[in-house]
This record gives structure tokens, C-alpha cells and sequence, in this order.
């Protein structure tokens, strides 16, 4: 019997790339003999309860078709459910993806891991948002403070499209942000400290490549967090460049910690993660080994 897969698609996903990407990787989940159904959200949220109908309806496995914020969407219908997770990576930023070892942008080669349906376990985040019942699950990592007030103004910018908004977005922000307040507990130890941002990692990297947490491992059943401190703005676009090579994690500016729980806390900031808004501070982060099945290379 045919493998029954539903294939959610962001098609502006990559400038219009995902909507070719589609095509190739349906195509070839059809000659690899997949019962394939193509699924189009209007939006996000529409996009979630899509893929919360085909867990519902039995499917083998979800596909996102797209970058991190269409992996995050579908991890919302997947997250302990035991349904494989399939990605074809064809956004700006794939860093969940590559974290997997998935190739981006060869969508052939992704349809063939997703039909060969070799899995592995990997952790998820759950986020608890002040007492909202329902969690939001990440595989990448969780931001608050400097980049989700980058995320907030990138997505108000309709111009340019891409991984240029974010770095215009970053550079106003960065002429009226200050240090934030924060209180945070990792695994119950409470710290208070005013600091640039927090970033939570399952996987390394975020926003195409910046490794904010190089220690976080998707299968260690632990998060990685990473504390900016309260720096000039000068002493922080000097930093900067160093999180490609997560070469940050060395000045004394900044602190890592390994938690399996952590909560964040500060007044008036916003939490995101994958690219995804999330919340309101204060947020509760759970580590949940093998939360997910993704299907991966054999």
C-alpha cells in the first residue's frame, strides 16, 4: 500500500521559491509511489490546522515545504504525536533543516529521504506563554529581547524581501534598543540580569546561519542558552560578525548555560521562535526528548 503523505507548502517561501520546490519534490514522491496530498494554508494559523487535520486523518507523515517558519508551523500538528516529520528545505533560512543534515534547495533529493522513511528522534522546545493551555513547540531556537524586536520591525518593513529586511531591521533597530531588565530561572536557579537578548537553542543556528547556541544538540534532551549582557552599541556591532562561527560564546560579555527547563521573564518584551512569534514574556521552556520523528537521511 502507498505511503499516504500530506505536503504542507508555503509558496512565498525562498521569493517564490518554495512553489517550485513543491512541484520537484511532489513529483517526485509520485514516481517514488507516495499517495501524495498537496496542502495550502491561507496563513499560519489556517496552515496549523491543516496539519492538525491530516494527523487526525491518519497520514504517515506531514512535509513542510519551506524554511524554519514553515518546519515550526507543521511541528505545532506533529509534536507528540509520533507522525514522522518530512522537510523540504526552500526558505531563506533552513537552519533546523541543516541541523538534520537535509540538503537545501534540492527538492528531488529531499522527496527520496522523505520516501524511504528512515526516522530519528529528535527534542523539542514547549513553551508555556503566561497560562495559556495550549504549548508552542520549537525545533530551533527561541528568542527574546534584541532579536524579537528586529523580528517585530522586520515584519512591519514590506521592503526588502529576504534576509536583507533582517539586516536593515537590525541596523534601526539597534539606534534606539537598550539592555532589558530580565529575570530567568534555568532549571529553577533564578538570575536577574540586564542583557542585550536570551536565546534558547535545540539546534545551533537561527536566521540562515548566526550559530547563537554552537553547543545545543536536537538530540541531547537539553537546551543551550545564551545570554548577551548589557554592552554599547559599539562593543555589540563588534561582536556581532562572531556569531557566524559561534566564536561569541567566548567574550566575557556573554554567558552559556545547559538547562532542561528554563523560564524567562521582563516587562513588555515579545518571545519568538523558529522566526515565529510565540508570546509575551514571561514563557516557561521545556526540554522534551524525542518529542518529534523526523524523516532523515538512512
Amino acid at each position: 500500500m502507498a505511503k499516504r503523505i500530506a505536503v504542507l507548502v508555503n509558496p512565498t517561501s525562498g521569493k517564490g521559491r518554495g512553489a517550485r520546490e513543491a512541484t520537484i519534490a511532489l513529483g517526485r514522491l509520485h514516481a517514488l509511489g507516495c499517495s501524495v496530498t498537496e496542502l495550502v494554508g491561507a496563513d499560519g494559523p489556517d496552515a496549523v490546522l491543516l496539519a492538525q487535520r491530516a494527523v487526525l486523518d491518519g497520514f504517515d507523515a506531514l512535509v513542510a515545504v519551506g524554511g524554519d517558519g514553515m518546519v515550526h508551523l507543521v511541528l505545532q500538528a506533529v509534536a507528540s504525536t509520533g507522525v514522522p516529520l518530512g522537510i523540504v528545505p526552500a526558505g531563506s533560512g533552513n537552519d533546523i533543516a541543516t541541523a538534520l543534515g537535509l540538503t537545501p534547495h534540492d527538492p528531488a533529493a529531499a522527496a527520496e529521504v522523505i520516501a524511504a522513511g528512515v526516522t530519528r528522534p529528535i527534542d523539542a522546545g514547549r513553551v508555556l506563554v503566561g497560562g495559556d493551555a495550549e504549548p508552542v513547540w520549537f525545533a530551533g531556537v527561541l528568542s527574546s529581547g534584541f532579536d524579537s524586536k528586529v523580528n517585530e520591525r522586520g515584519n512591519r518593513m514590506r521592503w526588502p524581501r529576504g534576509p536583507m529586511r533582517y539586516n536593515l531591521a537590525t541596523v534601526a533597530e539597534l539606534r534606539v534598543f537598550t539592555p532589558v531588565p530580565f529575570t530567568f530561572a534555568i532549571d529553577g536557579v533564578e538570575t536577574k540580569q540586564s542583557a542585550m537578548f536570551v536565546a534558547v537553542g535545540n539546534t545551533a543556528s537561527y536566521g540562515g546561519g548566526m550559530r547563537i547556541c554552537p553547543s545545543a544538540s536536537p538530540d541531547d534532551g537539553r537546551l543551550a542558552v545564551t545570554v548577551v549582557g548589557a554592552v554599547s552599541k559599539a562593543r555589540f556591532l563588534r561582536l556581532f560578525p562572531s556569531v557566524f562561527k559561534g566564536t561569541h560564546v567566548t567574550h566575557p560579555e556573554v554567558t552559556v548555560f545547559d538547562a532542561q527547563q528554563v523560564q524567562i521573564a521582563a516587562s513588555g518584551m515579545l518571545a519568538y521562535a523558529d522566526g515565529e512569534y510565540v508570546g509575551p514574556l514571561p514563557v516557561t521552556i521545556d526540554c522534551v526528548p524525542g518529542a518529534v520523528q523526523v524523516l532523515v537521511h538512512g
